[in-house]
């Protein structure tokens, strides 16, 4: 009895952010993801890693409705947010988009000042009251994309003009400025040269104190030095869901097993 009491007081009990249940995405007559069923715990960095083409940006999308702009793709099953559903007809995709942010794989500053990209999502949804309040709110976002001391004095500036790395901060600013709970990032050091990857992953790192991360990457070592929790898509499945130390090192599907060692991929 002891025994059970203490593998128990080992298991870890963080919370469950998001719940997927029986997901299924179609492109019209493709089946793109089959029978996704898995949980998302909170302040955790998840990875999604899986060969180009295996679903895993497709199921991301899917955390934010973000396949609700493509006009052929049809999302079932249930996915829930603190227990709520997100696809639910009194859901506002967009409200749900600030609490669930987004950075891509390429930096995508808009045309506007580097002030302006981060105030943006602040402004549209009413989260400032004066422009104190604004200000305050950029270069909280800014100091957390730890791009603040970079950019302090040429605010007014225009976001295209930064490096890619900077851009790449800019953009992860602009999504955290909405106080999002979640926050999506679809392979975003692909783009980045190894000084600005290394920097946008210890910046994930920082930020799985405030936030629930789920990254898509297409390196295994990225997903092994950033997450905590790995899922192996393959062929539209979730293959295998698990600690980042068990999935790379003991990975208990042969599939997995074999992209783990670069034999399918």
């Amino acid at each position: 009895m002891n025994e059970i009491r203490d593998v128990t007081a080992l298991k870890d009990t963080k919370k469950v952010k998001i719940s997927a249940q029986n997901v299924q995405v179609y492109y019209g007559d493709n089946h793109a993801i089959r029978d996704v069923n898995v949980d998302i715990d909170d302040k955790t960095v998840t990875a999604f890693i899986g060969p180009s083409g295996c679903g895993k940006s497709t199921f991301l999308r899917c955390l934010n409705r973000m396949n609700d702009t493509i006009d052929i793709c049809r999302v079932t099953g249930t996915i829930l947010m603190d227990g709520r559903d997100i696809y639910a007809p009194d859901v506002d995709p967009v409200l749900l988009r600030a609490r669930v942010g987004m950075v891509f794989q390429k930096p995508n500053p808009f045309p506007k000042s580097i002030f302006d990209n981060v105030a943006y999502g602040p402004r549209i949804h009413g989260l400032a009251a004066n422009k104190a309040e604004l200000e305050h709110i950029v270069e909280k976002s800014l100091k957390r994309a730890a791009l603040w001391d970079e950019v302090k004095d040429r605010l007014s500036a225009s976001g295209t003009g930064l490096s890619g790395g900077q851009q790449q901060r800019l953009c992860i600013a602009r999504a955290i400025a909405t106080s999002p709970e979640v926050l999506l990032m679809d392979e975003p050091a692909s783009a980045l040269d190894p000084i600005a990857t290394a920097q946008i992953e210890e910046l994930i790192d920082e930020l799985r104190s405030k936030f629930s991360v789920v990254i898509v990457t297409h390196s295994m070592q990225q997903a092994a030095r950033v997450s905590q929790k790995t899922a192996f898509f393959h062929l539209g499945s979730l293959v295998e869901y698990g600690e980042t130390g068990q999935i790379f090192t003991n990975p208990q599907d042969p599939r997995t097993e074999s992209y783990i060692t670069g034999r399918i991929g």
